[in-house]
């Protein structure tokens, strides 16, 4: 029997870290069994399909934008309005009706209330703290399925690390990696941020440098509407030695194989390792990514109906890269948490700025998202998830979390707030869960966070429980949660 050598269930892409998993292949007495290194390829990525097959959902998406309200809007203010609630807790927006019965929202969103037809609301989404009031802390939660080690009552403001869990894109990137020769995963338009804290819960942690998302972070300041206009293929920035990291594992692969197995050159050949390095210099070489990212090729009118502003031309640019074959496109709202102006982190003068700056953006661009996604038949297989880390409390004036709040500003509120989700087999005009009489606490079918991400694994076929390895080789778990199959049709 020949073994290929390695790092035993090692699963990572960094120079060093030994063969993966998927190098172990144990060749030779597995003749007598009348199994081909091809076969055995073959039945391997079988058994990794099945278990999850039949359920409502199950690998209807190829791709997955993820439009991220970063900083924690108001549900309340938003999509969850209530009436005959006290002072302190009704919103200064009137509930509007959507096209859908039993859907409304409030008159913040006018052309998203159009577009409900499309989506499902969870109205429960929540979570109990535990030292997540902080938005970092809540961030990684979110985007890892995993809160970090080091958790205080109030949160945790510690930076990216090595040591960190992946973000879903890049489970999803090894898992599931891009059949084109397109970026299989982009970060854009600014980084996930709080204060000084840059990048927690948006890097692939302990995968590696090799699984880090493409980032488009063009220069400006995040007040700069019209940052997108500029934007050329070369503003890209690739993971850190991304190429070099894998051209060098596969040389060492092939290395191996053509050293231990000159008995089957043959059925190697057949498999066609050097596929490897065409496909990372084809990615390269490629006209596919520049294409994608010429924003200039849409009409005015296209421009118009994402809205023309850094997020209205994401989404824009989202759209484009999941034509061209991109797996994962995180779309962050284009201004940081724990800041003023356009962000969602709104503890004073929530109306105004609701009203005059973040509402406007939001309604123009997620409608527009949908409605050209749904027209191009992308809804299909591509699914759309916006949800922030937490909403807003319902109590207007009051601190949940330390900060100050004036009293048209509400605080942090884990407990329950509100998310939307599209496509790839999702149901229709639906609401899923509900909140109590203030929006407090889910009356219904309330769903975690790691609940959600496990449905977007779900969605791609992967099974959330499947394992992956840390920096000890300490095997752990996607997510620990399930996917939520009521959400699908």
């Amino acid at each position: 029997m020949f073994i290929l050598p390695g790092s035993r269930g090692k699963d990572v892409c960094d120079p060093g870290a030994g063969h993966t998993r998927r190098d172990l292949l144990r060749v030779g007495g597995s003749g007598m069994l009348g199994l081909s290194l091809g076969s055995m390829l073959n039945l391997q990525a079988q058994a990794s399909e099945a278990g999850g097959s039949g359920a409502p959902g199950w690998n209807r998406a190829k791709s997955v934008i993820l439009v991220y309200l970063q900083g924690g809007p108001s549900h309340i203010d938003l999509w969850d309005p209530k009436e005959n609630v006290p002072d302190n807790v009704r919103s200064a927006f009137k509930p509007i009706a959507s096209n859908v019965p039993g859907m409304g929202v409030t008159e913040i969103l006018p052309k998203l209330s159009q577009q409900m037809d499309k989506a499902t609301l969870i109205r429960s989404m929540s979570y109990t703290p535990n030292g997540l009031f902080n938005h970092t802390a809540a961030i990684y939660q979110m985007m890892t399925g995993y809160t970090t080690d080091k958790v205080s009552p109030s949160g945790q403001l510690e930076p990216p690390s090595p040591k960190d869990f992946p973000n879903f894109g890049s489970n999803i990137m090894r898992l599931r990696p891009a059949t084109e020769p397109m970026l299989p995963f982009v970060m854009l338009p600014r980084p996930l941020q709080e204060s000084n804290v840059v990048g927690k819960g948006g890097t692939a942690g302990f995968l590696g440098k090799a699984y880090d998302p493409y980032t488009l972070y063009p220069p400006g300041d995040d007040l700069k509407m019209d940052k997108m206009a500029g934007l050329k293929v070369d503003d890209l920035k690739l993971p850190d030695d991304v190429f070099a990291a894998r051209l060098r594992r596969r040389a060492d692969l092939r290395s191996s194989v053509l050293d231990g197995m000159r008995e089957i050159d043959q059925a190697v050949a057949s498999h066609k390792l050097d596929a490897y390095y065409e496909q990372a210099l084809e990615l390269v070489a490629s006209g596919r990514a520049r294409d994608a990212f010429d924003l200039g090729a849409e009409p005015d009118a296209m421009h118009e109906r994402y809205g023309r502003n850094t997020f209205g031309q994401s989404l824009l640019l989202a759209r484009r890269l999941v034509e061209a074959g991109t797996r994962v496109v995180e779309v962050i709202w284009p201004k940081q948490a724990n800041s003023d102006n356009h962000s969602w982190d709104q503890h004073t003068a929530l109306t105004k700025r609701m009203k005059d700056q973040s509402g406007p953006m939001f309604d123009v661009g997620l409608a527009g998202l949908l409605g050209d996604m749904d027209e191009r038949g992308l809804l299909e297989d591509t699914l759309v998830v916006a949800v922030g880390e937490f909403g807003r409390s319902p109590k207007k004036g009051v601190s949940t979390s330390g900060n100050g709040n004036s009293a048209d500003g509400r605080d942090h509120w884990p407990y329950c707030y509100t998310g939307l989700v599209a496509g790839a087999g999702i149901k229709r005009g639906h609401v899923h869960g509900s909140s109590d009489a203030t929006a407090s606490a889910p009356a219904t079918d309330p769903v975690h966070p790691g609940e959600l991400l496990a449905t977007i694994y779900h969605a791609f076929g992967i099974k959330p429980e499947t394992i992956v390895y840390n920096h000890l080789n300490q095997p752990r778990e996607l997510v620990k949660a399930e996917a939520v199959t009521g959400l699908f049709g």
